[in-house]
């Protein structure tokens, strides 16, 4: 069970979309300055997974549920702004803050805008050559569901032709409110999505449950859900175990932890630092564990979707991956270790061919932020970020050994 006292959470459900053009992303229906995304800018999932965080390194620092849908690359959610609303396709990303529109469908003002008077100005990409997502500064009406009502959310209207893909307009930033500091001209921070449903009373913990089901062929109404609140205890099973928010640097700034990881019974990430986060898609692990995992697997690197590759022997012999978390081992199955077959196409993989999610962080280990567990390891854990108790914690879910890929 969620030990959360106070209202129910509320639920937002996704949906499984996948979208095969040049970006590829999931999308959750109803529902920094400097940092990277891998949803959007190219089919080389690597390679904008690891601008991603190189970035993130770069920085010191009643429930309600809404339906998610997976499609292919990440998850987003339809938010809706303004009174009456104007629907919005935004990513969900636990590694930003900022919430903002305009991507692609304008804004649509009424009489609930209000002008702050204010810019944002939030990077992504390269650190050293960021395309910049920036614009006006508004509050609104933001509507995640017809319980979940925020009268006056800080919003941004970007201006500056930033790009996320075919379909999305923007981001809804699930992140500690720390990271907004410096992102908007005339306020130090501003509240988050989180921050303004725990502040107006239409949650009573401020805490976000996450569930994301696999894509697969065999899986056509995967998505998944989003629990303002609390925690949605069918989504899970056993029950969750959580961990402190780590100490180190720069991962501390961002839903950060502690963790180990083993091949098989061979270490090969001792205890260090990292970060969870829905925005990237793969599993990131630093340069000096990845080069071992790979001697493991006897995974090669294939140019075309820059993820390591085995033949159908290799997969036959491929031992599960092991998370140390806070006391509790996590087992990612041979399974759950590569991208599903039926979604090759998608990140210009060959139709038979076997890829694993597991990738290089562009750093070695030691640096503060030495792995990201991205969705396809969310795929298979729940996930509860607990902003009222700086923690964050997982459990087993249905599909934790499913073999849907």
């Amino acid at each position: 069970m969620c030990d959360l006292l106070g209202r129910p959470p509320v639920h937002l459900r996704l949906y499984t979309r996948v979208q095969t053009s040049s970006f590829v992303y999931r999308e959750i229906d109803e529902a920094s300055r400097h940092r990277a995304t891998n949803s959007y800018g190219s089919k080389n999932i690597v390679a904008a997974d690891r601008v991603r965080i190189q970035n993130l390194q770069a920085q010191d620092g009643s429930s309600s549920s809404v339906n998610i849908a997976n499609a292919a690359t990440s998850f987003t959610a339809d938010i809706g702004v303004g009174s009456p609303a104007t629907y919005y396709t935004l990513l969900l990303d636990t590694g930003s803050s900022n919430t903002w529109i305009g991507a692609k469908k304008p804004y649509q003002p009424t009489t609930t805008s209000q002008d702050t008077g204010g810019t944002f100005n939030v990077g992504y990409g390269d650190i050293k050559r960021p395309n910049y997502a920036s614009g006006k500064e508004y509050t609104d009406t933001v509507t995640l569901n017809s319980n979940l009502v925020i009268p006056s959310q800080s919003i941004g209207v970007s201006s500056s032709n930033f790009d996320l893909g075919d379909g999305l307009d923007g981001l809804l930033g699930l992140g500690p409110g720390d990271l907004t500091h410096g992102t908007v001209s005339n306020a130090d921070k501003v509240p988050t999505v989180m921050d303004n449903l725990f502040e107006q009373g239409s949650i009573s913990s401020e805490v976000l449950g996450v569930f994301f089901a696999p894509a697969s062929s065999d899986n056509d109404n995967a998505g998944g859900e989003l629990a303002f609140g609390g925690c949605d205890d069918s989504k899970y099973t056993g029950s969750i175990n959580y961990v402190p928010i780590t100490s180190t640097s720069p991962a501390s700034t961002y839903w950060g932890i502690d963790q180990s990881i083993s091949y098989g019974q061979t270490q090969i990430l001792s205890q260090t630092a990292g970060i969870v986060d829905t925005g990237s898609t793969l599993i990131l692990i630093a340069t000096d564990a990845f080069e071992k995992y790979q001697s493991a697997t006897g995974g090669t690197l294939d140019k075309s979707t820059g993820l390591l590759k085995i033949s159908s022997d290799q997969y036959s012999q491929l031992s599960s991956l092991y998370f140390a978390i806070g006391g509790v081992t996590y087992e990612l199955t041979s399974n759950a270790q590569i991208w599903p077959r039926s979604l090759n196409t998608a990140i210009n993989g060959a139709a038979g061919g076997i890829y694993l999610v597991i990738s290089d962080l562009g750093s070695r280990s030691g640096a503060g932020l030495d792995f990201v567990n991205g969705y396809c390891f969310l795929e298979r854990f729940y996930s509860v970020y607990d902003t009222t108790n700086s923690r964050v914690g997982f459990a087993t879910t249905a599909y934790t050994s499913a073999t849907t890929n």
